[in-house]
């Protein structure tokens, strides 16, 4: 599923785990790093950092930066985006 172009019926949690899988793949292409979904409830999203972006003195930037700025661009909706070791 493609979260720029989404299935009409698509429940939210679909769209948010496709979103999260876009922005996983362009984070390993780019820097080795990963991006797993693993908690959401419509209004906090939690997520896992992987890879490269474990450690790394940067990974707060791709969570705030990357991570929850893409999110809240198609789900404005969200009130908190946080991460789990």
């Amino acid at each position: 599923m493609n979260v720029t172009s989404p299935n009409i019926n698509a429940t939210v949690e679909e769209r948010m785990q496709a979103l999260i899988e876009q922005l996983s793949a362009y984070i390993e292409q780019f820097h080795g790093g990963k991006v797993e979904l693993i908690h959401f409830d419509g209004k906090t999203v939690v997520v896992r950092l992987g890879g490269a972006c474990l450690g790394c003195p940067l990974s707060p930037n791709t969570l705030h930066g990357w991570v929850e700025g893409t999110i809240r661009q198609f789900f404005p909706e969200i009130e908190k985006v946080q991460s789990v070791d």
